[in-house]
């Protein structure tokens, strides 16, 4: 008898936990999808059915008209919160109740991830966001943008040399390069040119550490995600130690000489440096970046959070280096799908193009920070490539204190958040919703023209995140790819080539954001 009960209890168990399937937001009232036991929804990405994008839009489209609805990463219950009004609720009026993004690793392990503003949580990250917000606002931009810019004529000049009327490339190996130098001299405070010198030191290792692609990144990342508590207790890096080290020595002894010798350079390493002395210099009235970026600034007005007692040389290293990662792949994919769009609608291209003669020429052949972020059709068009193909096709928020959403329909009950639980903003599920963006297939930059912002919906269009814990380098994306458009667009015409994929694909076997066959387009030289 006692053998049939034991038996009996190990099936009980072994069903209710490999069996079962999840059933946690079917008891709190909130509709759900039909979860696999132990995979939960994963299953569509994991098996390679659907990219991430694809599937975020999916369980978007999923929940209909609700509000919100519930999926299972693995065994992790993730509510998708899907209305514009609950999400200004939870990301900003009640924002102290989600604080955090999900901390996925050691700090013992990791301690140059642990230490950036992405990964900090609680009392850490308060302080150094008020740390680091002041280094990144309009008016430290436009003292950044001649650096900026100058990535920029280099990467057109470099095509200009070519005797080629027409050259073909594939755009994300391309792009990847400007974005690269562009983060070696902003943040790092190095010249370097990835087109003249393919093969730099600084490039390479750039590869390295945002090579989605190895099997060995791939696993950590699905551990990450999805056993962030198992990634955790063994102690898994992200970074690879020598990578992190080669980071790590240029950082040090860049401040190093920098504050030996006094010098000043307009980069991120300066920005960085002037916020551990306390320094808060602030220049007048600078132009903001563009209607993409995001707002943050009432939020630590009114908190008045105290800053990080001292910014160390690591933290200074942990800031650029999640600069890197962030920035190399997300700014290069922005600007693949807007060279792709731009392609296939000559028409905007021409118009975009017919702004940028203009500005150069009443500039006198010398771009500004002020000229570019005057150029209205140009802010119409990167708002709109954002729209369409957000870099990031969701964020996460983690709360950290109880938390009821109320309900506001007849068919909603209470949901009850618990410390650590989790909910999704689905980017790329709401910038494609026709409710907010009506045929939002269609590349079309009216829809950012003065007369018609005030048509979207208010928190519908997220493409930095939103409030306090939103993007922190909006300011600096934008403008890097505003200035590249610019500089390219001035001598070249984007042309799609025989290689061209149209309708673009994304990707089922990649963890990021990209494209099956890639970005193949061509560089037509213009008759000046």
């Amino acid at each position: 008898m006692l053998t049939y009960l034991l038996v009996g209890a190990v099936a009980v168990a072994l069903w209710y936990v490999f069996i079962r399937p999840p059933n946690y937001f079917e008891q709190m009232g909130v509709k759900q999808l039909k979860p696999w036991p132990i995979l939960g929804d994963a299953y569509l990405t994991l098996f390679r059915t659907m990219s991430l994008g694809d599937y975020v839009k999916h369980v978007y489209d999923s929940f209909g008209k609700s509000r919100y609805g519930g999926i299972y990463q693995l065994t992790t219950p993730t509510l998708i919160v899907k209305d514009p009004e609950l999400i200004k609720q939870l990301t900003i009026k009640d924002f102290d109740h989600f604080t955090n993004h999900r901390a996925f690793v050691n700090p013992e392990a990791d301690p140059l991830w642990s230490n950036n503003l992405f990964a900090l949580t609680g009392q850490k990250w308060r302080e150094m966001r008020a740390t680091l917000s002041g280094s990144f606002t309009s008016s430290k931009m436009k003292h950044m943008f001649e650096v900026i810019n100058e990535a920029a004529q280099n990467f057109s000049a470099h095509f200009m040399k070519k005797e080629d009327n027409l050259i073909e490339l594939e755009m994300k190996a391309t792009f990847t390069r400007f974005t690269n130098d562009v983060i070696a001299t902003s943040a790092f405070g190095l010249k370097v040119d990835s087109l003249e010198e393919p093969n730099n030191t600084f490039y390479k290792m750039g590869k390295t550490i945002t090579n989605f692609s190895s099997f060995s990144l791939v696993i950590k990342f699905l551990f990450l995600f999805t056993l962030p508590r198992i990634f955790k207790y063994l102690k898994i890096s992200i970074f690879d130690k020598k990578t992190t080290t080669f980071f790590q020595n240029i950082i040090t002894e860049t401040i190093k000489v920098r504050e030996e010798k006094n010098i000043v350079r307009k980069d991120m390493i300066n920005l960085l440096l002037e916020a551990r002395k306390g320094h808060k210099t602030e220049e007048s009235n600078a132009i903001e970046t563009g209607y993409a970026t995001v707002q943050e600034d009432a939020y630590f007005d009114k908190v008045k959070f105290k800053q990080a007692k001292y910014l160390t040389d690591d933290d200074i290293t942990s800031q650029a280096l999640v600069f890197f990662f962030a920035g190399f792949e997300t700014v290069s994919t922005a600007l693949c799908y807007g060279a792709h769009e731009l392609a296939m609608n000559k028409n905007i291209q021409d118009r975009l193009r017919e702004e940028i003669h203009k500005t150069h020429k009443l500039n006198d052949g010398k771009l500004t920070y002020d000229a570019l972020l005057n150029m209205k059709y140009m802010d119409m068009v990167f708002s709109e490539i954002l729209r369409k193909w957000p870099p990031i096709f969701l964020m996460d928020r983690v709360c950290t204190k109880p938390y009821t959403i109320e309900p506001k329909y007849p068919d909603e009950k209470p949901v009850n958040f618990k410390v650590g639980d989790v909910f999704w903003l689905p980017a790329f599920g709401l910038h494609r919703d026709p409710k907010y963006f009506p045929e939002p297939e269609v590349f079309n930059p009216e829809r950012f023209a003065d007369e018609n912002r005030d048509q979207i919906t208010p928190y519908s269009y997220i493409p930095f995140g939103s409030g306090p814990r939103n993007c922190i380098g909006s300011r600096f994306a934008i403008l890097e790819c505003k200035a590249l458009l610019y500089n390219l667009l001035l001598n070249f015409e984007i042309v799609p080539t025989k290689k061209t994929i149209n309708p673009l694909k994304l990707s089922k076997s990649a963890i990021q954001n990209t494209v099956e066959g890639g970005y193949w387009l061509g560089l037509k030289r213009i008759e000046q």
